[in-house]
């Protein structure tokens, strides 16, 4: 128990005194060091609860918060556990970096007003401790909000910092253009890039860690008219564990892909745009398969996970390290399985094909926009049609969408012509529609975290006397239908009506016509 005076309050009461916005008035590693934590008390006074009363000097923070102070000793553990819980709590950043962005005199006391103008000064400023505040900040606040990028975009009065999270750009922070030498040279400096050089794109990486978690990061940096922009991608080490059946499968394609990846030879291709969820799918498969009884070799651009009992390379075109050079290379060492970044040219596709015909599986992604479409985009490329027909064992195409935040998500009713355009009859019964509401939560958009839906294209004898006698893709495409093909927007419908996703989300990643 918890005594001031003559008031006894438990662990949660004390919790409920903790006020998010002024507890983060105080640095992080000043309350953490010396176990403080600062509550809300009465008007003109603060409660501190510390574990140690005379390690603390009440006239400082008295003098820092203008306040008079009162101590209560509490467990050390409980103090760090709420510091850890609330100094960057998710569910309240979005709003504090708001009113960030809209308080200039915030700004002033954290950058510097006058800048420097030479490289060398800046530096010295990328280094200062104000700026190295802000870009801890903007890391911080990213991978709190589940962010996977940020985006320093340089405009013509302002640097715009937005976060990707769950696929969607939020702008979160505004700055003056003036401080956007100092941000990115900061950036350049911790990714171990050249600071003075501005007129090329440079690509850089660095790790940066945050309580127990590791973020490994990639850093592009792009001259622009306004000066330099940066992306920021944040790679989770931790967060990676993902199973077949975690990533929103189909009972029934589940079991199609899973017999696929334990064939000991062919070709399976995953098709998508940039972001589309194609490395999760190929590494999740992987690792379903890896045993100590095959070799699993990988060529990537870049490498995103590291994966364990597995060889992982990554392509440097710089020094001759192509797709094609490496996988000629990799079928000197022995491999079972093979999993080719992407397929971009035909002497890398001629090499993938034919380390399929001489006994190994191969995995690889083109960027197509439906399964049958790669088909189309191989003979493009170059690639004889039976060489296709005797190679290729499966295509899947895919997209994300965002899931509904199972904390708000409520029933909800779609009119008739969009349950008609998603592929849904109306007249049926037994769906269950739901849409987030919005709450801290996921941020107040409704959504939280994604799933993926898919177009699973199984090769058949039909589908390759199809390739050899080059029928279009709509024909193949027809005929897949009617065999069975589940298309992207089906499958979206299918989360629809479980509730999972909303009809928007699903229009909005799928195109059909």
């Amino acid at each position: 128990m918890i005594k001031k005076s003559n008031i006894h309050l438990s662990p949660e009461e004390i919790e409920k005194l903790i006020d998010q916005e002024f507890l983060t008035k105080f640095p992080y590693t000043f309350l953490e060091t010396f176990s403080i934590l600062p509550l809300k008390d009465a008007p003109g006074k603060i409660l501190i609860a510390t574990d140690d009363m005379s390690k603390v000097d009440a006239g400082e923070i008295e003098q820092f918060t203008g306040k008079k102070v009162s101590f209560v000793q509490v467990d050390r553990q409980l103090i760090q556990n709420l510091l850890k819980k609330h100094y960057y709590n998710p569910a309240s950043s979005q709003k504090i970096i708001q009113e960030l962005s809209r308080d200039e005199t915030i700004l002033d006391e954290t950058l510097p007003e006058q800048l420097p103008a030479n490289n060398g000064d800046l530096l010295d400023l990328a280094n200062q401790a104000p700026i190295i505040r802000l870009v801890n900040q903007i890391f911080y606040r990213a991978i709190l909000m589940r962010a996977s990028d940020i985006h320093l975009q340089s405009l013509e009065k302002f640097l715009k910092v937005r976060y990707r999270i769950d696929g969607m750009l939020h702008d979160v922070l505004t700055l003056p253009a003036k401080y956007q030498p100092a941000v990115i040279s900061r950036v350049k400096i911790i990714s171990d890039l050249d600071i003075a050089e501005k007129r090329v794109p440079q690509d850089g990486r660095t790790t940066v860690r945050v309580e127990d978690k590791q973020i490994d990061v990639r850093v592009s940096i792009i001259p622009t008219f306004f000066g330099e922009s940066a992306v920021l991608r944040l790679l989770d080490q931790s967060t990676y564990n993902f199973g077949l059946n975690e990533l929103g499968f189909s009972e029934d394609d589940l079991v199609k892909f899973d017999r696929l990846i334990h064939y000991d030879h062919g070709i399976i291709l995953l098709t998508g745009p940039t972001g589309s969820g194609k490395t999760t799918t190929l590494y999740a498969a992987l690792s379903r398969i890896n045993n100590p009884s095959i070799h699993i070799v990988t060529l990537e651009d870049p490498v995103e996970y590291q994966l364990d009992g597995i060889n992982q390379i990554q392509i440097n075109p710089k020094v001759g390290l192509t797709f094609a050079n490496g996988l000629r290379s990799i079928l000197r060492h022995d491999p079972n399985v093979i999993m080719v970044g992407e397929i971009r040219d035909r002497e890398t596709a001629e090499m993938a094909i034919q380390a399929s015909l001489t006994g190994h599986l191969v995995f690889s992604t083109l960027h197509t926009n439906d399964s049958t479409s790669s088909i189309t985009r191989l003979l493009d490329m170059g690639i004889e049609p039976y060489l296709i027909a005797s190679s290729v064992i499966g295509i899947i195409a895919q997209r994300l969408v965002r899931l509904n935040c199972s904390k708000c998500a409520e029933p909800v009713t779609y009119p008739d012509e969009l349950l008609r355009e998603i592929g849904l009859n109306p007249a049926t019964s037994g769906y269950n529609f739901k849409k987030g509401r919005g709450c801290d939560v996921c941020l107040h958009t409704g959504y939280h975290k994604r799933t993926g839906i898919f177009e699973f294209l199984e090769i058949d004898d039909d589908i390759r006397n199809f390739i050899m006698t080059q029928v279009s893709a709509g024909e193949i495409r027809r005929h897949a239908l009617q065999n069975g093909l589940r298309t992207l927007r089906m499958d979206g419908a299918r989360k629809v009506a479980e509730g999972l996703t909303t009809i928007s989300e699903v229009l909005r990643v799928t195109q059909e016509t």
